[in-house]
């Protein structure tokens, strides 16, 4: 298993659970399509400033066909850049309890995952009492430190109002990703954009799959 498969951490690692990557060969790559998605026609071509000039062994960006997820019912709508799956994960608490994390990913190909997982009041924000400054940035040192990652790039966003943090990270093996925390009320959002270098990388795609989260409602986000 390549090194930089690690990065499939970040979206459970942040909620204090490894079970995804340890289950991977299991769940396997192909994805199970959402009731409620609509289809919009896929991305044609690389940007030629996202491969930029590494030879024909780099690898490329990923065809995307993006579909809109409806998941209304567990707080929010997104567009996903394939068929997804969705599991529920045994998140391990700081007390050495499990609690259920639910979350959906997607495969576009095989070194190439999107994903975002959630939890109502995580560890990582009863540990900081529930402060979003604190949340937020505790999240990503454990995502950073989980998956043996450097940090690139770190801001704040404020996403239909709520406290957000995007940053970027890079392991040793060339992998790169995108993750963008959203904590609505008292639930934690965690999207991630991974893939096996910077040439298999489109800005495009991470602006999208970001700019298309949406909390559906403030009831959800309690």
């Amino acid at each position: 298993m390549k090194p930089w498969y690690y990065i499939l951490l970040i979206a459970i690692a942040v909620l204090g659970c490894a079970y995804l990557y340890l289950q991977r060969q299991e769940l396997g790559l192909a994805g199970l399509q959402s009731p409620n998605v609509d289809t919009t026609p896929p991305t044609d071509a690389p940007d030629s400033t996202a491969s930029g000039d590494q030879g024909d062994s780099a690898p490329r960006p990923a065809r995307m066909v993006w579909q809109r997820i409806n998941r209304t019912p567990d707080g929010f709508t997104v567009d996903m850049p394939s068929e997804i799956k969705e599991i529920q994960i045994p998140a391990y608490t700081e007390r050495g309890g499990a609690e259920q994390v639910s979350m959906i990913f997607c495969n576009p190909d095989f070194e190439t995952t999107f994903s975002v997982a959630w939890a109502d009041n995580p560890p990582v924000a009863r540990a900081n009492g529930g402060s979003p400054d604190r949340t937020l940035e505790m999240a990503r040192d454990d995502a950073l430190a989980r998956t043996q990652t450097t940090l690139l790039g770190d801001s704040r966003s404020n996403p239909q109002g709520f406290p957000a943090r995007d940053f970027t990270a890079r392991n040793i093996g060339g992998g790169i990703f995108n993750s963008r925390m959203v904590f609505a009320g008292s639930r934690l959002y965690m999207l991630t954009a991974a893939f096996p270098s910077v040439s298999a990388r489109r800005d495009s795609d991470v602006t999208r799959f970001f700019n298309s989260f949406r909390v559906a409602s403030a009831a959800n986000a309690q």
